[in-house]
């Protein structure tokens, strides 16, 4: 990529949060905490992140701002309570006044659920915040700690989320934690972070992006703006992806990719859907990577969808420039672009059996993911979709 073509790239954007894009952006990360206030954050990432360049370079610069910075990086892939309580502990013993949440969408929710919880009332639990009605409200707004959030994946999008997922280790069940004023208050996607990830996890990050832009687009919820940012972020990956798993140091494929993982995110304001209900349960009882899950159930669901998401699917072809727009064309194309990527066709390539079949069905009916998905399937419509996936049956 030219100088040009970089210095193109690097702009501020307000939406929905304040947005540094571009190569290099990291190095303003120590006013971004001063411009928040902060005088002594808690920079919170995963213990892989933790021994790279990357990680001491972001420290180093904060020492040397002046910033009491410490780290915290007990973090499992899958993210639990007892991480975000001992996160929290971290947090109130260091006298810290912010949180820098750097890493791919693990290090990132449990960096966000820290921030909310650090500064609330004792006898509030994490759990009480579950995106379940009004719980927020029992939160104070007031008491959440200011973020700076630093993606390394293209993926989950969670810089630019309200929410959080974190796996209630003792229920075996992942659970969403809410709070409106969880969005990161400043976001630094600089594509240079992204450029030593493996191929495997560009692929499944991707796809998980992918996940978030087509649920968004296919439920059923009226909001106009999200159903934009979904196909425009569909288009992005669809010409992106590959190049970046391909050639991890295409800076223009890796920009391109944090943006369409940020937009998948801001898009599923309008929902989710069956993808998310069953891998959340899935990820729980298995631990399995998040976005892998989602790539591999992704055709299972658009055929047990069908009936409900024609039109939809017919606009989203014509979009993406697919020959007979329609369901049928939108799943070869998803079969097609996994292939490539080398995700595994099956769930039971990724080590999951049948056996809990009965139960992941009940807590996909359970997840609050599936309220927005086209369809509103009972338990045996949705072990159904996890045998199909299973078998590989379309």
């Amino acid at each position: 990529m030219s100088q040009d073509e970089m210095s193109r790239l690097t702009t501020n954007w307000n939406y929905p949060a304040r947005i540094l894009t571009g190569v290099g952006r990291i190095r303003e990360l120590p006013q971004a905490c001063r411009d928040l206030g902060m005088a002594a954050p808690l920079l919170i990432t995963d213990p892989g992140l933790e021994q790279l360049p990357m990680v001491h370079d972001a420290l180093a610069a904060c020492r040397g701002a002046g910033l009491g910075v410490a780290l915290f990086s007990a973090i499992k892939g899958n993210p639990t309570g007892k991480n975000v309580l001992d996160g929290v502990a971290a947090f109130r013993d260091g006298g810290h006044d912010g949180v820098i949440a750097f890493g791919g969408g693990s290090a990132l929710d449990a960096a966000k659920a820290v921030a909310l919880m650090a500064g609330q009332r004792e006898g509030l639990s994490l759990w009480s915040l579950e995106d379940v009605g009004d719980n927020w409200r029992q939160a104070d707004a007031a008491a959440i700690a200011p973020v700076v959030a630093i993606p390394t994946t293209a993926g989950t999008g969670s810089e630019v989320g309200r929410a959080s997922v974190i796996t209630d280790e003792q229920a075996h069940v992942k659970r969403i934690i809410f709070h409106p004023g969880m969005v990161p208050a400043t976001v630094i996607l600089d594509p240079e972070l992204t450029i030593g990830l493996p191929p495997s996890i560009t692929a499944a990050t991707g796809m998980d992006a992918l996940s978030h832009c087509l649920e968004a687009w296919c439920s059923p919820n009226y909001h106009p703006m999200a159903e934009g940012i979904a196909v425009e972020g569909m288009r992005r990956i669809r010409d992106h992806l590959l190049h970046a798993h391909a050639d991890g140091g295409d800076l223009e494929a890796r920009m391109n990719m944090l943006v369409a993982s940020m937009m998948g995110a801001t898009a599923f304001q309008r929902g989710l859907g069956a993808m998310h209900a069953l891998a959340h349960p899935l990820g729980a009882l298995y631990d399995a990577h998040h976005g892998t899950l989602n790539a591999v159930l992704m055709p299972y669901v658009l055929r047990a969808n069908e009936r409900a998401i024609g039109e939809p699917m017919v606009r989203l072809g014509r979009y993406l420039d697919l020959r007979q727009p329609g369901t049928a064309a939108v799943i070869d194309w998803v079969l097609e672009l996994r292939e490539r990527l080398k995700i595994p066709p099956t769930l039971a390539a990724l080590g999951i059996d049948a056996r809990q079949a009965d139960k992941v069905a009940q807590m996909a009916v359970a997840d609050p993911s599936a309220a927005s998905n086209p369809i509103a399937h009972d338990a045996e419509a949705y072990r159904a979709i996890m045998v199909a996936a299973l078998e590989g049956s379309l």
